[in-house]
């Protein structure tokens, strides 16, 4: 699957129905005049709109929404070095001079062949939602991601530059500010509260294509590990949303702002139905936060979470896949001090039930450090409910690389795993055959095991016995990957 942000490069598809439409003129009148005279047929009840039901027209909430969704225009500049230039024939560039860097007739050139750096301009097109009438417009960090220059197009064809007060790039939120006032606004909807079926309207500037709207419905809530962002929380939807449509309104039947439009799944640049967009509260609490303090700031937990799996459940002989495996815990940090281990599974955050990992790590985040949260966590089989203080999150946090594998190694008790004992503690796996359970648990080159459930093993032998003493066909592994330690169910 490929995903793409919305800011590229637009492109305008026309098709041409003429000669479908004039068939069906032309067939439709050649029936007519042939056709046997038919009986009058009673005129039929007017249908009744049951409430919450599909109106026939949405023109009343386009009327008062659209003016609210802007164009926006961005440019910046990139020196290009010689080496990234085209390189022209020599034969041609006696007639272009120093154009190309050539000396040719006359030219000032630095010599045969010498090239200036010179600028290049790079421009994208993408929209953006008025959502304070002095100005203020939410729009996607990817539209205007390093731009030296930002326009701003009202829907009163009034263009205006606009001021970057700050962005997220994490949850691809950005905050601009223009110098207006009493501008048309879009009220910000509760997006929480959007079900799988309601109807939405998307709004934006596809392909360049001014306050366009398109209509569909919520296809899914909650997408999350798409790769896209580092933080996802993704509305679905099948309104139709291309290129240029980044950073426009998503709306509900009510003409509430529910989502920032952001991406779409594409393998050929175009709308196939498979539309994201951010969460209106995700979008408004980063607005927020940009405008009061200049970044996001991010509670911090300290650990790392982990779905858990049905083969996890089986080897943790847990009887549901409820809540979230935690899968390492960072010495000093806040999930250390208040005694949270690795193994412990958290059941819910303030009495609401945590589904799966990004769930917790959104909601985490989203929290105000300095505040403490209650955690019910299962440990050694037992519930028990641990107050936890959050910290800030450290902006220097980034996923760290793999191992580099290793060549030898001896076959071990793990079908189609070969390992070796590592330096200190656990073994090293030097090689996965493809296709066994092991690689379809995730198991790589270069890992280290740390543990067989919930055991410590020292070094191959131990491995083997510990692989041996597996009874009910799940073994659980704590790996080491890079700076990482995390759990891998191998189901047999």
């Amino acid at each position: 699957m490929k995903f793409q942000n919305l800011w590229k490069e637009t492109r305008i598809f026309a098709f041409c129905l003429v000669s479908a439409t004039v068939g069906a003129v032309i067939g439709s009148g050649l029936w007519a005049e042939h056709a046997p005279a038919l009986a009058p047929v009673a005129a039929a009840s007017p249908a009744v709109i049951a409430p919450g039901s599909i109106d026939t027209s949405f023109a009343p909430i386009v009327d008062r929404t659209l003016s609210a969704v802007v164009n926006i225009s961005s440019s910046k500049t990139a020196k290009v070095s010689a080496q990234d230039m085209p390189q022209l024939d020599p034969f041609f560039r006696q007639f272009f001079g120093e154009e190309f860097g050539g000396r040719g007739f006359g030219g000032r050139g630095q010599g045969r062949g010498s090239m200036t750096p010179r600028k290049q301009y790079e421009h994208s097109l993408g929209s953006g939602v008025v959502v304070r009438s002095d100005g203020y417009i939410l729009t996607n960090n990817h539209v205007i991601d390093g731009a030296d220059d930002i326009t701003v197009t009202l829907g009163d064809k009034r263009e205006m530059k606009a001021k970057l007060i700050g962005t997220d790039a994490k949850t691809d939120v950005a905050v601009l500010k223009v110098d207006a006032t009493n501008l048309p606004t879009i009220a910000m909807g509760d997006s929480s509260r959007a079900r799988v079926g309601d109807v939405v309207l998307a709004m934006g500037s596809p392909f360049g294509l001014k306050q366009t709207v398109t209509m569909g419905i919520v296809s899914a809530r909650g997408r999350t590990g798409l790769g896209i962002e580092d933080y996802e929380d993704f509305i679905q939807t099948d309104a139709s949303i291309n290129p240029g449509n980044s950073g426009g309104a998503l709306i509900n039947t009510r003409g509430e702002l529910i989502g920032i439009n952001t991406a779409i799944l594409a393998n050929n640049g175009g709308n196939q139905g498979v539309g994201f967009a951010i969460p209106a509260n995700l979008a408004h609490s980063v607005m927020t936060q940009v405008m009061e303090h200049g970044k996001v700031v991010r509670g911090y937990l300290g650990l790392l979470p982990q779905d858990i799996t049905p083969a996890m459940a089986k080897a943790l002989h847990y009887k549901q896949s409820e809540g979230v495996l935690i899968g390492d815990v960072t010495a000093g940090t806040p999930a250390a001090q208040a005694g949270l281990q690795r193994g412990d599974v958290i059941l819910d955050l303030n009495g609401q039930k945590v589904e799966d990992s990004n769930q917790l790590r959104m909601r985490v985040s989203m929290t105000a450090p300095g505040t403490t949260v209650q955690l019910r966590v299962m440990h050694d089989g037992a519930e028990k409910t641990v107050p936890v203080k959050l910290a800030e999150m450290p902006g220097n946090l980034g996923n760290s690389s793999a191992k580099g594998s290793t060549e030898g190694g001896t076959a071990s008790a793990l079908d189609g795993v070969t390992v070796e004992a590592a330096q200190g503690h656990g073994v090293t796996v030097t090689g996965v055959d493809q296709g066994s359970p092991a690689a379809e648990a995730g198991l790589r080159e270069g890992d280290t095991i740390l543990e067989v459930n919930r055991s410590a093993v020292s070094g191959t032998a131990d491995f083997d016995r510990a692989i041996h003493s597996v009874s009910n066909g799940a073994t659980l592994l704590l790996v080491k990957r890079g700076d990482n330690t995390f759990y891998i169910a191998v189901q047999k």
